[in-house]
């Protein structure tokens, strides 16, 4: 499934940030605990509404930015 089926902007909740399926964790919650060494598990451990696929759909939407951003800085 892609990123774009389970990440969402919605006005208002989280300042605007892209969040989990509706849910008020955001992309950067989750990028920020993988970049903090916690593992898969432990995140959905602590996260029980997660899913595993909503950890790779995070890791995906920061790729496709980054490379969105990449992408614009070169032409």
């Amino acid at each position: 499934m892609p990123h774009t089926q389970r990440i969402f902007i919605e006005p208002g909740k989280r300042g605007g940030r892209p969040c989990v399926r509706g849910l008020r964790i955001s992309v950067y919650d989750v990028l920020a605990m993988l970049s903090d060494g916690m593992t898969e598990v432990e995140i959905l451990e602590d996260f029980p509404e997660l899913e595993p696929a909503d950890i790779r759909a995070c890791l995906a939407y920061a790729a496709d930015r980054e490379h969105n951003v990449y992408s614009v800085a070169i032409e």
